[in-house]
């Protein structure tokens, strides 16, 4: 009996051991939260493009600054309506604090963000709101507005006469739905200059190189294009090049991705409509501590982010490199 257990002991010992072992690699696999602290889910429409690393930063930051734990998570595509509404299913089960999102259906994630309010997960909306009340704020540009301004910055670069296309990215994203309509509205002003062909880019730079494509061929005329985000911008941009129209037809786009960056540089593009995604994702997460605080009185329900239309003459500007500086 005794010879048994002197057999069975050096066994014991390595099953302590290798237990002990695996407890600590579980731990060092697996940060801990402190206790009690905050977790506010960021779900942005798409993770692929410069923009959405920007919001990212920006959310960050104000989470660094709270001390709560930002759970950063979104579709690869913006036209993943449903995979961004599993991932939003996931955080709602998860039973985070607050949800902050930007939607890539304004009317499909109206249910998605009712169950989330229902569960007492307070939700702000940044950048792409939805068709209803329930979000407690909306943080964005002014979408009708900006590109409004777009138009109007077009409209001059091309002597205020001739034909020009537009590149809208996803039909049913509401900024893109705004900023094609604050374009209509404000070519509307200037009757020299016609809308012609109107063609989306799905939010994919090789998607909006073929309408470019096609745009120019059936439109030889053409003298200007607006593209209502990065890839429509980096895709048009592309082909002017490709065809030695750089600086013949004109381009004004939205954001400020480092390749839209170097196209203004180029010349190739004229000026950027350039939004503040930083301050969406930064003010988003703030509001959101402030709704988890029981502080709901002084959350407004739309803040303006603004935007800045920089051109190869302001670019090298103090306030222009501030406010491009996250995107580098």
């Amino acid at each position: 009996m005794r010879r048994f257990v002197y057999l069975l002991f050096p066994l014991i010992v390595i099953a302590v051991l290798f237990s002990a072992c695996a407890k600590r690699q579980t731990a060092s696999e697996t940060p801990a939260q402190p206790q009690g602290q905050l977790r506010i889910a960021v779900v942005p429409k798409g993770t692929a493009h410069s923009f959405w690393l920007t919001v990212k930063a920006g959310a960050e930051q104000a989470g660094q600054e709270e001390g709560v734990q930002i759970l950063w998570k979104g579709p690869a595509e913006e036209t993943d309506v449903e995979g961004q509404q599993r991932i939003l299913e996931d955080f709602i089960n998860q039973k985070v604090d607050a949800i902050v999102m930007a939607a890539c259906d304004a009317d499909g994630m109206v249910p998605i963000v009712k169950q989330a309010m229902a569960a007492g997960i307070p939700v702000i909306t940044i950048d792409s709101g939805v068709n209803s009340d329930d979000p407690l704020s909306f943080v964005a540009t002014d979408n009708v507005a900006a590109a409004a301004k777009a138009a109007e910055v077009l409209c001059q670069l091309v002597g205020g006469k001739g034909k020009v296309g537009m590149i809208p990215f996803i039909k049913g994203a509401a900024s893109s739905e705004q900023r094609e309509q604050g374009f209509r509205e404000g070519i509307k002003k200037c009757p020299g200059v016609k809308l012609g062909p109107v063609l989306y880019s799905q939010s994919q730079v090789e998607r909006a190189m073929q309408v470019t494509e096609d745009m120019l061929t059936a439109n030889p005329d053409l003298v200007g294009i607006f593209a209502a985000n990065e890839p429509g911008a980096v895709g048009a941009a592309t082909v002017l090049e490709q065809r030695a129209l750089a600086g013949k037809v004109k381009l004004v786009a939205f954001d400020a991705a480092q390749p839209e960056i170097e196209a203004l540089r180029r010349g190739t593009i004229q000026a950027l409509i350039v939004q503040n995604p930083f301050k969406m994702g930064y003010e988003g997460v703030k509001l959101a501590i402030k709704a988890i605080k029981g502080d709901r009185a002084s959350i407004p329900k739309r803040v303006d982010t603004g935007v800045t239309v920089v051109t190869k003459e302001n670019i090298d500007s103090p306030e222009v490199q501030e406010l491009l500086k996250e995107r580098k």
